[in-house]
């Protein structure tokens, strides 16, 4: 061996990093699911005279098309592992959590939407966390 190949270093995730990945992918998952159920009642696909675009009143009109938009832009960017992507996301979920916890009376009530999303953001800080305390150096 040479001297310059026995001094590589191989770069290996650690088991959190992997599961993290995996993390962001389950959720890309659940982001492309709620973007094609926000297409599906763009097209009037759906049961209901009030989820046809033409149909719906102004307000969900805005919510539906913007989040039919970036629910799928933010599961390419988490399947891909992007920076990008969590932050799409999180637009997407402070989007719903306003709709739902801060304007019931327009868009009704979805506790499970918004405990969901708040769930979502705190895996992901304590894995951000746990990622982080791995990776600092350890002082003597």
């Amino acid at each position: 061996m040479s001297e310059v190949t026995s001094r590589r270093v191989v770069l290996q995730p650690s088991t959190v990093e992997v599961i993290f990945a995996w993390f962001q992918r389950v959720i890309a998952g659940y982001c492309l699911l709620f973007g094609i159920l926000y297409w599906v009642k763009l097209i009037g696909f759906y049961p209901g005279s009030l989820w046809r675009f033409d149909l719906m009143p102004v307000h969900w009109q805005v919510a539906a098309v913007m989040l039919a938009v970036f629910f799928p832009f933010a599961a390419a960017g988490l399947w891909m592992l992007a920076s990008w992507g969590p932050v799409i996301w999180f637009i997407c979920a402070v989007t719903e959590t306003v709709m739902y916890a801060g304007f019931p009376e327009l868009f009704g009530h979805r506790l499970l939407i918004v405990v969901s999303h708040a769930a979502v953001a705190l895996l992901y800080i304590v894995f951000r966390v746990v990622i982080w305390l791995q990776k600092r150096p350890v002082r003597h």
